[in-house]
C-alpha cells in the first residue's frame, strides 16, 4: 500500500478580502479534485483572506498510480486562471516508512 500527499499553497486574488469570497475560490477547487477520488480540503492559512493551503491525499496499490493521480492534481490546481499557484510540496509514503 502507498499513500502520496500533497500541500498547495496558492495565492488567491485582491477581491478575497473576507472568509466568504475566500471560500468561493476554494471551494470549486476541492470539488474539482475530488473528482480524482483523492481526499482534499483547505488545510492551512485558514484565516488569512488572501491565501488558502489546500492538502490531498491518495491511496493506491502502486506508487506509480499514486504519482500519476498526484500529477494529475497539480496540474489541474496549477491550470487555475484565477489563482497563482506558490508552491507544491509532495510526499510518497511507502510500506517501509
Amino acid at each position: 500500500m502507498y499513500t502520496g500527499t500533497a500541500l498547495f499553497d496558492l495565492l488567491l486574488p485582491g477581491d478575497s478580502r473576507s472568509l466568504k469570497a475566500k471560500r468561493s475560490y476554494v471551494r470549486p477547487i476541492v470539488a474539482a479534485l475530488r473528482r480524482f477520488e483523492v481526499s482534499a480540503a483547505e488545510v492551512g492559512a485558514l484565516d488569512l483572506h488572501g491565501r488558502a493551503e489546500i492538502g490531498v491525499a491518495v491511496v493506491a496499490a502502486e506508487a506509480t498510480h499514486v504519482r500519476d493521480v498526484l500529477d494529475s492534481c497539480e496540474r489541474l490546481v496549477a491550470a487555475r486562471p484565477e489563482i497563482e499557484l506558490l508552491s507544491v510540496r509532495r510526499h510518497l509514503h511507502t510500506p517501509e516508512d
